[in-house]
């Protein structure tokens, strides 16, 4: 499976001529993610992880395509385009679904708190093929499940570095890549992935940076 990061919580799976993609946002290069797309996984509302005009586009452009969200977040998108309506699926957390060919299951429910009098939003978190793990906005850990490829949130209004740490540590997969991270410039960088990549490795996963555009198979 190919992965290939764009800025901040995009990313863009592809395998056997099928491509997914999670999170377009409005932080990310959301069409060029989404061009050619079969499948969209959205986690959460918020706009830095879905660019609801990009994702109008693509579903208006490609009549294939099939997207997965939150309740709250399809019946929006359902609205914003009734003619791919059919083609917009709820997800409630603890299911398990196909999605252009990849095998998803789903986990968490709640965004993390940013703060007691900023209102909670649904957030789903996705593993994908049990391989890859993007938990959107929330570090919940996919209890009993081997998780192959971790996409960790480096930095975001609702973590700080430690919940960082201990949320890769907490699920111990062999390999993590950044994502959540357009917030940060290269000093800030430098320092979290620093305390990751270190602290990380004392329990078996190894940390990589992953700048915008670049791929790698996992």
């Amino acid at each position: 499976m190919k992965l290939t990061k764009y800025t901040h919580a995009c990313v863009r799976l592809e395998k056997d001529g099928q491509v997914l993609v999670l999170d377009p946002g409005t932080f990310s290069e959301a069409a060029k993610a989404l061009d050619g797309a079969h499948a969209v996984l959205i986690t959460h509302e918020h706009k830095d992880h879905i660019d609801v005009a990009a994702v109008k586009s693509a579903l208006t452009a490609n009549g294939d395509l099939q997207l997965f969200a939150p309740a709250g977040v399809a019946e929006d998108l359902r609205s914003e385009a009734p003619g791919a309506a059919s083609r917009v699926h709820a997800v409630d957390p603890g299911t398990s679904f196909d999605a252009a060919g990849f095998g998803i299951r789903s986990f968490g429910g709640q965004h993390a708190l940013i703060h007691p009098h900023v209102p909670m939003v649904a957030n789903i978190g996705y593993l994908v093929d049990e391989n890859v793990y993007h938990p959107g906005d929330s570090f919940i850990i996919p209890d009993g499940i081997s998780v192959q490829t971790l996409l960790v949130p480096v930095h975001a209004p609702w973590n700080k570095v430690s919940e960082v740490v201990d949320f890769v540590i907490g699920v111990r997969a062999p390999r993590a890549f950044p994502i959540h991270d357009a917030l940060l410039n290269g000093t800030g960088m430098e320092l979290v992935e620093g305390h990751v990549k270190r602290l990380g490795a004392r329990y078996g996963t190894e940390y990589t940076h992953l700048s915008s555009g670049e791929s790698v198979d996992v």
